[in-house]
């Protein structure tokens, strides 16, 4: 391919995005859209990823990190509860150390209210940011704002949340409470259990987060972006201030920047560059029923049970759970059907038959917080991974923020807390 200028004069830019999930296509369409020459490469473009299986949720609500005080306190109960939303595989919780000391820090107090304005100042932006990416791609019809309702089963839990809920309206999330019978009249299937509910406008989804990575996919292949199947193996300078992307299968790719988007498997990768990185799979299951009697036109968040149901164009998707047993460890859909046992509970006329159980590889950090920025030891590779449940939410604005990086644009938002030096 003739190279060409880019926007600034210069000569065409080559950037190989290590990651084919919902964050790094986006990387790649921001990269293009500056004139970059941009590669994509992962083990399976097409196949299936934690951006084909989530909620489909546009979480813009989600400002608040896991960590939140008192939270860690809770953990042994969730575990010990089978419908309870956390699991820790035995064989996995030595290595899990490292990651509970940090996301124990992250609960601290004087930790919550900085890592809150981070997530905040990237969800701010998240909804205008997707919007503009699938319009530009012709994508805006997979994008509905329609809100999200937020219910509770006990006075209690509710209270609880208030604290919570004034952090997020102080950061510009819309919350109005519900009663339950208001809340019953936004979804009339909902059963008697629910006593309280928030309404948050400002949430979305999309109509099936699998066709929308596959038709951005697609858009980007057919607007000169190379879409590469391989496993890289490693990332070493080249000649002439150029990356060397090293894959199993012998391949050689030259690029003058790279991006490292590649979910949960990026550590291996910082590690093999000199970089630590706390990064854990936080595995989620869901199932997806393709007829279930019973009809929501948003999505339903039940807050105090941590799971929540999806109205999407393949069927009704009730997900959650959280399950750390690393990334080699088989999936365990007993966590599947446990989600649709707690569905029933507030969906009476739930028909639970002809359900797809999934399981996905959430990448998360402790603090709740997405690594974006340069990597501290080669200044032309660039970090974009560890989004945990925000991946759908915040890939359009990592995309921008990456390519201002690697364009030498200010960003738009100040990156400091998103660094890896966090880690090191």
């Amino acid at each position: 391919m003739p190279a060409r200028n880019n926007i600034r004069g210069l000569a065409m830019k080559k950037v190989t995005v290590i990651g084919a999930g919902i964050v790094g296509l986006s990387v790649a369409y921001h990269l293009q859209k500056q004139g970059a020459d941009v590669t994509v490469i992962d083990k399976d473009p097409a196949g299936d990823k934690v951006s084909f299986g989530n909620a489909g949720s546009i979480a813009v609500m989600e400002v608040n990190p896991a960590a939140m005080p008192g939270v860690f306190m809770k953990v042994p109960g969730w575990m010990l509860d089978p419908l309870g939303p956390l699991s820790l595989r035995p064989a996995h919780s030595l290595k899990m150390l490292p990651w509970l000391y940090r996301f124990y820090k992250a609960g601290r107090k004087n930790a919550g209210l900085p890592l809150h304005q981070a997530l905040a100042a990237l969800n701010r932006r998240a909804f205008d940011d997707l919007q503009s990416m699938l319009a530009d791609t012709g994508l805006s019809g997979e994008l509905h704002r329609k809100g999200a309702l937020i219910v509770y089963e006990s006075d209690a839990g509710f209270e609880a949340d208030k604290s919570v809920w004034e952090m997020r309206k102080r950061a510009g999330v819309e919350a109005h409470s519900l009663s339950s019978e208001e809340a019953r009249q936004l979804e009339p299937d909902l059963g008697s259990r629910v006593r309280h509910g928030v309404f948050a406008p400002q949430a979305g989804v999309v109509s099936d987060p699998k066709v929308l990575t596959d038709k951005l996919r697609e858009w980007l292949a057919g607007h000169g972006v190379r879409i590469l199947r391989g496993e890289v193996t490693g990332i070493r300078p080249a000649a002439h201030g150029t990356q060397q992307v090293l894959l199993s299968n012998d391949l050689r790719i030259d690029a003058d920047d790279v991006v490292i988007a590649a979910g949960v498997w990026s550590q291996a990768l910082t590690r093999q560059l000199g970089e630590q990185c706390c990064l854990e799979s936080e595995r989620g299951y869901n199932t997806t029923l393709k007829d279930p009697q019973v009809s929501l036109s948003r999505e339903v968040i039940f807050a105090e049970r941590k799971f929540v149901i999806t109205p999407l164009s393949c069927g009704l998707r009730i997900g959650g759970a959280a399950e750390f047993g690393g990334i080699s460890s088989p999936p365990n859909y007993q966590r599947s059907e446990a989600l649709v046992t707690l569905a029933k509970m507030y969906l009476p006329g739930l028909d639970s038959g002809r359900g797809i159980p999934w399981a996905g590889h959430r990448p998360s950090t402790p603090d709740s917080l997405p690594v974006i920025g340069p990597s501290l030891a080669h200044k032309h590779v660039f970090y974009a991974f560890g989004h945990g449940h925000l991946g759908l939410t915040q890939c359009a604005t990592t995309g921008q923020l990456i390519a201002d990086l690697v364009y030498g644009h200010p960003p738009a938002v100040d990156l400091t807390p998103y660094s890896i030096a966090r880690f090191q």
